[in-house]
């Protein structure tokens, strides 16, 4: 069997040059390269990976298994070295014709080029990686002496440095990089490096793959272009208000309380998608805030002030502008348990504000941290604060690279292959440009969240503070919608309803929506496309599960129709704005377009 890359004809003076002249680009390149990594900042080791301590411990716990049961140790080397050499042999009788000796493997998106399969050399590669992965996920499935978190962390950063270590993540062991590298006469590698270096010289040389065409949006134009006006602005938000689409409107109104850590507008990216045109639509009066992006002068900005300078301020102007007593308030992810904590602030005060409170893929109850358990630990949570106290705000960037470490193949190896080995451009996707599109976090808030909520878990426990008051879940008393999804890696479903089976409201509803953390909630009916299952006894999450029933299409319908029943009577359509709520400037304001500069 020949082993060959691409054709077969042989290289031309031409060709040869033309490789050469790219080469000299690529030296160049090395430069601005080597100048973008020293303009890097200094960063708290913490933040990079767990502490020795849990690697010390994996290593104890090997050690003494091997001390007390060295069979099992003998037994897990020799399957091992079995598989690998069995492979080898397979391997020398492919190079010698024997078609039938190369090894058939599971599909893996990773390895869909044809050369992982038809080529002897890559078909070795990837069965030795496969091997390989697979006895360190054996391994650490057998160690014992660990407890049950301290296990779930070694699989998780154990499996991250298998993915790492991927043949496809390197130029020499990539047949597609190199084929495309030798087709294009080198051009494909200029173009990648080039990628690379832009990436690094935007990000004060971190290195973060741009995940979409930065070029293509633009936030107010073919983004977040729902029609209405900033008619409030303090130092925490924004507040705007949309034109209404009907002429009647309910005269309860809406107000969002999107997560602080993200852009508003993942719920207003482009009309065909947009749950705010889609709810003026329906006939409601629809407010958005707007969260500033801080900087180092919000480094003792606390929950506290989200909460007292952020969701009651904005609550109180929608009241006024609207000239209504009441807000049917909904918040998403982070944004959700904030506004749970609102909620259950305003009714220990006896304050009826919020008639009804809907959250999506909000936890509130952090028994259960799911796939977010292995940051959250002193090693990790340490670094965070060390690294506020010098900065003042959690810088975007450290958010960025965890949550795209829950889906790494996916949101860091695929990219940067295609961006610096293939030299393709970033794609023209809305949903990859918001994500890149964060936000810092100020440090005491950060700090106090991952300490108090996530770690302590006082609002499901002894009560979390809020200035001089206290708050539990029981005392949210408001009607209750929540939205769970059902493969959230971010917001568990079943953690979601945990919490919702313990606040004090005796109107709950909880549906799970098919698809993630975005998908599920992103989820017009027009598309069709997930489904959401219901169920009306809020039992534990198995049994809900177990007793559910799964409906075709978007939960939104679902949703409108429970909250339309609590947005009393129609009214004539408002205008936005009013004499003492001028409009300042026209959606999407100012706040959303500030940048994080990492």
């Amino acid at each position: 069997m020949a082993i060959t890359m691409a054709s077969e004809t042989e290289p031309t003076g031409e060709h040869i040059a033309a490789f050469q002249a790219n080469i000299a680009k690529m030296e160049k390149l090395s430069e601005r390269m080597t100048t973008a990594i020293a303009n890097k900042k200094s960063a708290d080791p913490g933040l990079a990976g767990p502490g020795n301590e849990l690697f010390s411990k994996a290593f104890e716990a090997y050690f003494s298994d091997a001390m007390s049961n060295p069979a099992k140790i003998f037994a897990q080397q020799a399957e091992y070295w079995t598989k690998s050499m069995a492979q080898v042999v397979e391997t020398g009788k492919s190079l010698t014709g024997d078609d039938t000796a190369v090894t058939e493997t599971k599909a893996d998106r990773r390895f869909s080029h044809p050369m992982w399969q038809d080529n002897p050399f890559f078909n070795m590669v990837k069965q030795q990686y496969l091997l390989s992965s697979q006895a360190v996920e054996d391994s650490v499935a057998d160690l014992e002496g660990l407890s049950a978190r301290e296990k779930n962390r070694l699989t998780f950063f154990s499996k991250q440095i298998v993915d790492m270590m991927a043949p496809t993540n390197f130029l020499a062991t990539n047949p597609a990089a190199i084929e495309k590298a030798m087709e294009t006469e080198g051009q494909s590698l200029v173009d990648g490096m080039e990628n690379m270096v832009r990436d690094l010289e935007n990000n004060n040389g971190e290195l973060l793959v741009t995940l979409a065409d930065q070029g293509a949006f633009e936030v107010g134009e073919n983004l977040a272009n729902s029609p209405g006006g900033v008619v409030f602005r303090n130092k925490m938000l924004e507040l705007i208000q949309y034109e209404a689409k009907t002429e009647q409107v309910h005269k309860t109104p809406i107000v969002i309380f999107p997560p602080w850590i993200n852009k508003y507008y993942i719920l207003d990216l482009k009309p065909a998608n947009s749950f705010v045109k889609w709810l003026t639509e329906q006939g409601y009066t629809v407010f958005m805030v707007s969260w500033v992006n801080p900087d180092a002068s919000y480094a003792d900005t606390g929950m506290v002030d989200y909460v007292h300078n952020g969701y009651l301020k904005a609550i109180e102007a929608v009241k006024s502008i609207t000239n209504e007593p009441q807000v049917n308030a909904i918040g998403y992810c982070i944004g959700g348990t904030t506004l749970s904590l609102t909620a259950a602030l305003l009714s220990q005060r006896g304050d009826d504000s919020i008639k009804s409170v809907t959250l999506f893929t909000t936890i509130t109850d952090f028994s259960d941290q799911g796939e977010m358990a292995v940051f959250l630990d002193d090693d990790f949570v340490d670094g965070i604060e060390r690294q506020v106290v010098e900065t003042g705000v959690l810088e975007s960037v450290f958010m960025t690279r965890t949550f795209s470490y829950l889906r790494p193949n996916d949101l860091i190896y695929g990219p940067a292959i295609k961006s610096y080995m293939m030299g393709e451009a970033p794609p023209v996707f809305d949903l990859l440009y918001w994500n890149s599109d964060s936000t810092n976090l100020p440090g005491r808030m950060a700090v106090k969240y991952l300490r108090q909520l996530c770690q302590k878990n006082e609002f499901a426990l002894d009560g979390f503070p809020l200035g001089d008051d206290s708050v539990t879940l029981a005392d949210v008393k408001q009607p209750i919608f929540a939205i769970g999804c059902e493969t959230d890696h971010i917001a568990a479903w079943d953690a979601s309803l945990n919490g919702v089976r313990q606040m004090g409201s005796k109107d709950k509803t909880f549906v799970m929506s098919q698809s993630g953390h975005i998908a599920g909630i992103v989820n017009p009916p027009s598309k069709n496309k997930y489904g959401h299952y219901t169920n009306t006894n809020l039992t534990d999450p198995e049994t809900w599960r177990e007793n559910a029933e799964l409906t075709a299409g978007s939960w939104w319908p679902v949703w409108e129709k429970w909250l339309s029943g609590r947005s009393e009577d129609m009214i004539p359509a408002r205008k936005v704005g009013t004499k003492t709520f001028p409009v300042l400037c026209e959606a999407p304001g100012t706040y959303v377009l500030s940048k994080s500069k990492n």
